[in-house]
């Protein structure tokens, strides 16, 4: 009775509730920035005019916090996307790294070797496409804002980031820089697949104080080197976000550089952002102490063009601090934040964050597509075409598998692949060996060796051996006899650096809270732990130094030296070797007599050697030397001598030197390739795959000829294949084929805004292969590609290669105009295999503007000199300019310069202390014009104008700037 007395009275109640409730039609429409009909702009500024002032301030930092109560979700600036997927941190986890466990390509030095833009445009959509698979699952750990490419030339061998990059020549590097970043957008004309970001604005190629060193760059090197690695991307459209770079460019840090908001936006047709640097914003402040508070370098970059602070990890609390006290100071005003803000969220937009379902095509990809059968094919495919065959004397490859039916598989790396800092978790890993023996199947046979000693390390004051337990723990002195806990593998690679792994669970050494345990798969980490040395004594002893990465830090301490203690653990805790535990060394297994074991009755051997991506530099740690470690090289000798029929597979990430002075017929480069190294290792060795690799880099005979790796003047040291005068080991665009091209009908002719030149191509041999047809112009000694064109040719083919240069792309920076000219002039154009050899040349008339001379009548930039000893370049301003940092014995020349009785000398100056500026003419130590005094002006950026009277002159003449002491000079005129 009482339900119906309820339901009785609830009807009427229900009824007029409905009637109240809006009906759908009526329904609240979706706020404009919601509105993917109305124009980018008008959306952007609906939603900022939502934003209170602490959240446009919060959009700032790195992390991006949740906006819930207009249904916005947190954002993260920055998943590392080199060669796939690699990490993210997570915020949810304090900043925690987290590998990504998707499809590991090759690393961007060898994704660069094929040679192959269409190729990477094709791994880069694949990254992309696991990118917004890895989003789906965590979006708030895998941001769909991508950290790559890496567009820094390489420059120097040494670098430590050199696998980073992809080539030396900015041409090259571009074009790879637009394949790689539009794969990654993808090819919808609204929405972005995911958003790549070009790192690291400017000059940069050094780790060593990599936050407060200075690169100083000439205008001319800088504009036609550097920055078009930048600015072939950007105006490709290829890149969504940049990246500054830790380190100074002409005295300037780059995160306040004023080409953030010029000229990187100004070469990009569509809006971008510009992310910092981990830590970069605080080092402003901290190590490079360029402002004096946090709130002063935060405006500062804010003002310059930056708009995301990757800083203090997940904490953005300190940013959002500093922007609000720059905002009171009155250092920023909130347009100036709401700008930041507006780059920012021109990228979620265009990543489709706003937009209603269904809408974004790129929403339907699932995880699915992690390390997809596709994506694995294509893993392999982009291997095989970076592999770079640098020698086959002899016909020594390819391998014949109905006579080469035993393989002997041996060397360091035979058997094992490393990751990098910037790679994924491989989902699997296919070894040399593995690949080789699955190329041969039943019908051979594959022996294998690592090549390494296996030693026993014996404590000579007891007689006690080194031992590590079967499970993680740390190392003892116990063993009284050398069985399998005290057995150890020893790596040897390069520079005095080991690593020792446990026989008795595989694992490597570690430094751990001062002792040393066995409990990782292979070195890593941000300071690589597992490094030692074992050091020779003058008593035939050995002892054991630490030599992690962080050792140098100033926190680490004195102790680098093992010691056994009274406990029999052994542990780093001595300063010295002299107060160090002295080891014998016995051989228990010797890693060259393995090896040499497996060769022997070989039909062929294959020696695997190389570098360990975290131990021969990388991010944080340069090269001292790119000689191959001597262990690796006594291992290929000796196979040779032990089998003639004996081939190189090298596997590293940076040109290599030595390699004249060894005899083996053949020697393969690979970079570390990922996942499917070893099936395209096998894939080449046997033929099925023609090497169609080339070099990107120089390879250099030696490291002696090297300048320092601080010059970044290549004009003045000679570096890269542009500049060098020597003979290189490898050239630049190096690689040889299985088969013989010839070269010819070279044809060359300026029409129409282009340079149009052709040539026939002959695949004079026996099978199919391909070549990398290259062109060259060259003006004024300068050697630069234009254009290349990969093709592959049935024997006997010939085919006809067309290019078509822009005569506006044969422009180079004048100093005396202070602009890009094409001037004119005959320029030479050459094609061939490589960047020394070169069949075929043509001359060819471009018309342009013509050689002037200079008027120095009128205020000339200091920097735009055209020859230089002893100066440096620094910034006239914090904001903006450049003046040249001279010092006692130093001078600037100024060529072919008109005078015409010039009175007066006149410049602008700052200076540390009294110093005097002298004109000559035609040298350093020519005729005197005029000297004038320069007082100190305290402050390197008080700036003052100094004159002086000069002597009569006329004619053409080269005007030399010498100077007896510190001076900074911005301008200066001859009137």
């Amino acid at each position: 009775m009482r339900k119906s007395l309820f339901r009785r009275a609830l009807v009427p109640a229900v009824a007029a509730t409905l009637l109240l409730a809006p009906s759908p039609a009526l329904a609240a429409p979706p706020p404009p920035f919601r509105d993917p009909s109305l124009p980018l702009t008008t959306r952007i500024d609906d939603l900022l005019s939502r934003l209170t002032a602490d959240e446009k301030i919060s959009l700032l930092h790195q992390y991006e916090p949740a906006i819930p109560r207009l249904g916005i979700g947190v954002f993260k600036t920055g998943t590392e996307a080199l060669h796939g997927v690699a990490w993210s941190t997570d915020y949810d986890n304090k900043g925690a790294v987290v590998k990504a466990d998707g499809t590991v390509f090759p690393q961007a030095i060898g994704l660069a070797s094929t040679w192959d833009p269409a190729l990477v445009k094709q791994v880069g959509a694949a990254v992309g496409q696991e990118a917004r698979g890895f989003n789906v699952r965590n979006p708030t750990l895998w941001g769909l804002n991508l950290w790559a490419p890496v567009v820094n030339l390489l420059r120097d061998p040494r670098w430590g980031r050199n696998e980073e990059g992809y080539s030396e020549d900015p041409y090259l590097t571009g074009k790879f820089a637009v394949a790689y970043g539009h794969g990654i957008q993808g090819d919808d004309p609204r929405y972005l697949q995911a958003a790549p970001t070009l790192k690291h604005f400017l000059a940069y190629n050094n780790e060593a104080n990599r936050d407060t060193s200075n690169s100083s760059v000439p205008p001319k090197i800088l504009h036609d080197y550097d920055e078009q690695a930048f600015k072939i991307p950007l105006q490709a459209g290829a890149a969504n976000a940049v990246m500054p770079s830790y380190n100074l460019v002409n005295g300037r840090p780059n995160h306040v550089s004023p080409d953030l908001d010029g000229k990187l936006r100004r070469w990009a047709p569509q809006d971008i952002a510009v992310v910092s640097d981990a830590g970069a914003p605080s080092n402003l402040v901290n190590s490079e102490k360029y402002y004096a508070t946090k709130a002063e370098g935060d405006a500062a970059a804010i003002k310059a063009g930056l708009d995301s602070f990757t800083d203090n990890d997940t904490d953005g609390s300190i940013t959002v601090a500093a922007v609000k006290e720059a905002l009171a100071k009155g250092f920023l005003t909130m347009a100036d934040v709401e700008n930041a803000d507006r780059h920012l969220l021109s990228l979620r937009f265009r990543l489709g964050e706003f937009d209603p379902p269904g809408r974004n095509p790129y929403a339907k990809i699932t995880p699915a597509v992690i390390g997809s059968p596709e994506h694995q094919a294509l893993a392999r495919k982009t291997a095989d075409e970076q592999m770079v065959l640098l020698r086959n004397n002899g016909g020594a490859l390819p391998l014949n598998a109905a006579r080469n039916k035993k393989i002997a598989v041996v060397g360091p790396l035979s058997n094992t692949l490393y990751e990098d800092w910037y790679s994924g978790a491989m989902q699997y890993k296919v070894t040399p060996v593995q690949g080789i023996r699955e190329r041969l199947g039943s019908a051979g046979t594959v022996a294998s060796s690592e090549g390494v000693d296996r030693i026993a390390l014996k404590d000579l004051s007891t007689g006690r051996y080194l031992t590590a337990p079967a499970t993680t723990g740390k190392i003892t002195a116990g063993g009284t006899v050398a069985g399998t806990p005290e057995s150890f593998d020893v790596y040897d690679w390069g520079a005095g650096k080991n690593t020792l792994r446990a026989a008795a669970n595989g694992k490597f050494f570690s430094y751990s809270g001062g002792a040393l345990v066995n409990d990782v798969d292979q070195p890593a980490g941000w300071f690589v732990q597992q490094q030692l040395k074992l050091d020779a004594q003058p008593d035939g002893s050995y002892v054991l130094e630490y030599a992690g990465n962080e050792v140098n830090e100033p926190w680490f301490g004195p102790n680098k030296f093992a010691v056994v203690g009274a406990d029999g653990v052994l542990t780093i805790s001595s300063p010295d070797a002299a107060h160090a535990t002295k080891f014998g060394r016995d051989v228990l297994t010797s890693g060259v007599g393995s090896a040499v074991a497996a060769a022997e009755d070989a039909d062929t051997a294959v020696v695997v050697v190389g570098s360990m991506p975290f131990i021969n530099g990388r991010e944080a740690n340069d090269r001292t030397s790119t000689e191959l470690a001597p262990a690796q090289r006594a291992l290929i000798e000796a196979v040779q001598k032990a089998n003639p029929h004996t081939v190189v597979v090298v596997e590293n990430s940076y040109p290599t030197t030595g390699w004249d002075t060894l005899s083996v017929p053949g020697i393969l480069w690979t970079s570390h390739a990922g996942q499917e190294t070893g099936h395209a290792v096998a894939d080449v060795l046997f033929g099925d795959v023609d090497p169609s690799g080339r070099l990107t880099q120089t390879w250099y005979a030696s490291d002696a000829g090297l300048p320092s790796i601080l010059d970044y003047d290549i004009a003045k040291t000679g570096m890269t294949y542009q500049y060098y005068r020597g003979k290189p080991l490898f050239p630049f665009g190096y690689g040889l084929s299985y088969t013989s091209f010839r070269y010819g009908g070279l044809r060359a002719v300026q029409a129409g805004g282009q340079v149009r030149v052709s040539v026939d191509v002959t695949n004079t041999g026996t099978r199919s292969g391909s070549d990398v047809v290259q062109l060259y112009s060259k003006n004024s000694g300068v050697q630069r590609l234009r254009d290349f064109s990969k093709l592959t040719l049935a024997p006997k083919e010939t085919r006809t290669v067309r290019f078509e240069v822009p005569v506006a792309d044969l422009a180079t920076w004048d100093v005396s105009r202070d602009r890009s000219v094409v001037a004119a002039g005959v320029y030479e154009f050459s094609v061939g295999r490589n960047a020394s050899e070169l069949p075929a040349s043509r001359p060819v008339y471009v018309p342009g503007e013509p050689a002037l001379p200079r008027d120095l009548s009128r205020p000339t930039q200091a920097q735009n000199f055209d020859d230089y000893s002893g100066t440096t370049l620094t910034d006239t301003s914090k904001v903006s300019g450049t003046s040249v940092a001279a010092v006692a014995g130093s001078w600037v020349a100024y060529r072919n310069v008109a005078l015409n009785g010039p009175a007066r000398f006149s410049a602008s100056v700052s200076a540390p202390a009294a110093s005097q500026v002298t004109v000559r003419l035609d040298s350093p130590t020519g005729r005197v014009l005029g000297t004038v005094p320069v007082a100190a002006t305290g402050d390197h950026y008080a700036y003052t104008t100094v004159t002086a009277a000069l002597a009569k002159a006329s004619g053409r003449h080269d005007v030399y700037l010498t100077f007896d002491g510190p001076v900074n000079m911005a301008t200066f005129s001859l009137r």
